[in-house]
């Protein structure tokens, strides 16, 4: 009996080594879950910006800021933020502080990749940054796309206007300036894209790399996630639209943060 009962317990002992062996090496090999997402609010040309930041996974590649459209906020590009922080990239998304002054917040972008390059408010500094500006926040981001640091631009669908008192539309001429690399994701014409207004950015940008008209879509289809508010006003999203989008993105942050 003493006996069966040593060997009972040798099983025992086995198998539970057997499976907290197993155990560790499942723990191993599953992806790291991401950090969480964190908000902060700091001082960027004066103004006070509250922004969510997506921790890289894995070793950091470089940074992308994302800026929102007009009456939009941070969280209509959360899930383009996460994408991007799952393929290795520091994802900031900012509440742009100036609602209809492109320049103002094209400063305080500026000083963000500054923020970024020095290190410290957002851990190591970051040598490599890429600007993402949705509709208005394309503007923003285009004005903000010579800053050092900057290694390219996207523009969602965006956003172009000639300020009060001024003849030239900002971006066209901003764009006709620009000498970092451009791409542009665009809807065909519509109210909410103020006719393509920005589409002539591709014949002045000097470092154009792709500019990309996506069929049928809809300038809510840039979004990530989008709302009922963006559908009402500017019509339906279509996931392969939005996968368009997205691998835009992710093409971009392999090319420009490697």
């Amino acid at each position: 009996m003493e006996t069966l009962i040593r060997h009972a317990s040798e099983v025992r002992t086995a198998l539970l080594g057997a499976f907290a062996v197993m155990v560790a090496m499942a723990a191993a090999a599953a992806p790291a879950a991401p950090s969480p997402v964190q908000t902060q609010v700091h001082a960027f040309d004066g103004h006070r910006v509250t922004l969510d930041v997506y921790p890289a996974a894995g070793p950091l590649r470089g940074a992308a800021i994302l800026s929102h459209g007009f009456t939009r906020s941070r969280r209509t590009l959360a899930g383009h933020a996460q994408a991007l922080a799952d393929a290795g990239v520091l994802a900031l998304t900012p509440d742009l502080p100036c609602t209809f002054d492109f320049r103002c917040n094209a400063r305080a972008l500026a000083a963000l990749v500054g923020s970024l390059r020095t290190g410290g408010t957002f851990g190591a500094p970051v040598e490599r940054v890429m600007l993402v500006g949705f509709s208005a926040g394309g503007l923003s981001s285009l004005l903000a796309a010579d800053t050092p640091g900057v290694v390219g631009f996207v523009g969602l669908d965006p956003f172009d206007r000639a300020m009060s008192g001024e003849t030239d539309r900002l971006g066209l001429a901003a764009a006709g300036r620009l000498r970092t690399e451009a791409l542009l994701l665009r809807a065909p014409p519509s109210r909410c894209n103020a006719e393509a207004v920005a589409a002539p950015w591709a014949t002045v940008l000097p470092a154009l790399w792709r500019d990309e008209l996506i069929a049928g879509a809809s300038h809510c289809d840039f979004e990530s996630p989008t709302d009922w508010v963006c559908r009402l006003a500017c019509g339906d999203t279509d996931p392969a639209r939005q996968q368009q989008v997205r691998q835009g993105l992710l093409d971009a942050a392999a090319r420009w943060l490697r």
